[in-house]
């Protein structure tokens, strides 16, 4: 009798889902207020037009622009709004905060974008571990976008799951 070795992970119904396929490729730059300040301590709103009218934007183009201010210092709201006024159209995207609140927004884009009709009644491995990072705030949505759709969903690897959720038996 010769014994055949048969992949089972190969020949199963799983579908693998990989979140460091929706990492946005784009250069991440911070943008800090800080270099438009007086003294250091706050916004003078006529030099800060002038900047605005002579400054290089397209040095963003296609990038992600993370706005922020390091310094303690007294930034009127209208200044962040005009500095979005000038990234649109050149920035790939751009958000208020750091470096992390850029990222979270890239895949919440990103995992907005997916078509859950492709996984409709599937069964779903989320990859676990890659070469990449992948924030954990990523697989939380990514198991808002998958639960209303999957029979099921792990985490880890094909060949080795943790189940997460199985949709009850009627439903």
């Amino acid at each position: 009798m010769e014994d055949t070795l048969i992949n089972r992970v190969a020949t199963s119904a799983l579908t693998t889902l990989n979140l460091e396929e929706f990492i946005h490729p784009g250069e991440r730059v911070v943008y800090d207020i800080k270099d438009n300040l007086f003294h250091g301590l706050m916004l003078r709103e006529k030099d800060f037009r002038e900047f605005i009218k002579t400054h290089d934007w397209s040095q963003y183009d296609g990038k992600n622009v993370a706005i922020i201010c390091s310094a303690d210092a007294i930034v009127p709201t209208w200044a962040y709004m005009l500095l979005a006024s000038k990234l649109q159209g050149h920035a790939h995207r751009y958000v208020f905060g750091n470096l992390e609140a850029l990222e979270q927004e890239l895949f919440h884009e990103a995992i907005a974008g997916i078509n859950t009709e492709e996984y409709r009644d599937a069964k779903v491995v989320v990859k676990g571990c890659g070469e990449k990072p992948v924030p954990t705030y990523a697989y939380v949505a990514i198991m808002q976008k998958l639960l209303p759709v999957t029979s099921s969903v792990m985490y880890g690897e094909p060949c080795s799951t943790v189940p997460l959720y199985k949709r009850p038996k009627g439903a």
